[in-house]
């Protein structure tokens, strides 16, 4: 368990269960390693439109200019020991850093004393900030992109800047570093040798039951059975694994990871029924969440087997009426008991349902 980790973590969102913002909770400074993984570098012959760059940041850690081009920098996910030589060089060298949210990366360079300029680049301002990014870039500038926590671009913004930058031929150089997904893999104990990022549900009720029904005919159809990785903010994962279990189940396989890196980290692992029911159990659920599923093996509740769909709200509001001799109102009172479901939303699956049934019946006509 992480409670006996000796590395102290820092604290770079809101959601963690300990104050790490102290000197003493943020652990040992990095230094740099003269030597150790150089960048190939090529000469600077163009001005950058932010003015000269400082001679004491212009260089890496070997004495040699640092490339230009944009630099995708992996941050730590919790623990500021999972940063890396490379990523301190580049965030020093660099003539500016875009992040996701400077409040928050502004907290991992005063800890390692970087004063590199910092400007917002985030998914409501990437396209506009990428005219100004670029410009720089194509004018010999180095560039590093940064998420609040762990690699640019993969649920987080960056991707809309890579394909321009790649576009304009600006040389793109990732980083390596921390990773929730692949950290949260290959300690789950399911299948690695094929997995699929899924990255962020939708937020709304709707659409998300509808992602997960789509995914679990996708399965149905794959030749290969592989782990599905999601995350999940902590406030809305009791809802995902609701639906999950009404989509493909009780018997699930799951696994929740959960303030991964952190003193609190946490590995539930179990059915996702027994998951629900203990996150449910809890006063709060904190922290960043990774939510794995495994490939599924065998009858699942519910369905005809693993190639099977889901049953239909409907479906089961008609059996209700049919087994308890109930009308429509009171059946659904009653299937929302059992799903753990306010009647409302169970409702508004079934008019979703009936949505799609009808609009299937006119693509048929036509």
């Amino acid at each position: 368990m992480a409670e006996a980790a000796t590395e102290k973590a820092l604290d770079l969102g809101e959601e963690s269960e300990e104050d790490t913002s102290g000197a003493e909770a943020q652990g040992e400074s990095f230094g740099f390693i003269p030597g150790i993984n150089p960048r190939p570098t090529t000469p600077r012959t163009k001005t950058c439109p932010w003015g000269p760059r400082p001679t004491r940041k212009s260089f890496s850690a070997d004495g040699e200019p640092l490339a230009p081009g944009l630099y995708l920098v992996a941050t730590p996910i919790g623990n500021l020991g999972d940063i890396t030589i490379r990523a301190l060089e580049v965030l020093r060298g660099a003539d500016r850093i875009a992040c996701e949210d400077t409040r928050q990366t502004q907290k991992l360079l005063n800890h390692f004393e970087i004063t590199t300029p910092t400007v917002s680049c985030h998914q409501h301002n990437e396209r506009h900030r990428a005219v100004e990014l670029l410009e720089a870039l194509k004018g010999g500038g180095r560039i590093a992109v940064v998420s609040d926590a762990g690699m640019p671009g993969i649920s987080d913004p960056g991707t809309w800047l890579v394909a321009e930058s790649i576009a304009a031929g600006v040389t793109v150089i990732p980083i390596p570093g921390a990773n929730a997904a692949l950290s949260a893999l290959v300690a789950s104990g399911l299948p690695t040798n094929e997995f699929q990022f899924i990255g962020f549900l939708p937020e709304k009720a709707g659409a998300r039951r509808t992602r997960l029904e789509e995914l679990a005919a996708v399965l149905a159809r794959a030749e290969e059975a592989r782990t599905l990785i999601f995350y999940e903010a902590p406030h809305r994962i009791l809802d995902t694994l609701t639906d999950m279990e009404s989509a493909w189940g009780p018997e699930l396989r799951v696994v929740v990871a959960r303030e991964l890196t952190k003193i609190h980290e946490e590995f539930l692992r179990g059915t996702v029924a027994e998951a629900r029911r203990e996150l449910a159990g809890r006063d709060r659920v904190r922290g960043e969440i990774t939510l794995l599923v495994a490939p599924p093996t065998g009858k699942l509740s519910g369905t005809e087997g693993p190639a099977a769909a889901p049953k239909k709200i409907s479906e089961r509001i008609a059996e209700i009426e049919a087994e308890a001799g109930v009308d429509e109102k009171e059946a659904l009172k009653r299937l929302a008991r059992e799903l753990g479901q306010s009647k409302s939303d169970v409702y508004r699956e079934l008019q979703r349902e009936r949505a799609r049934l009808t609009a299937g019946s006119r693509g048929t006509r036509n």
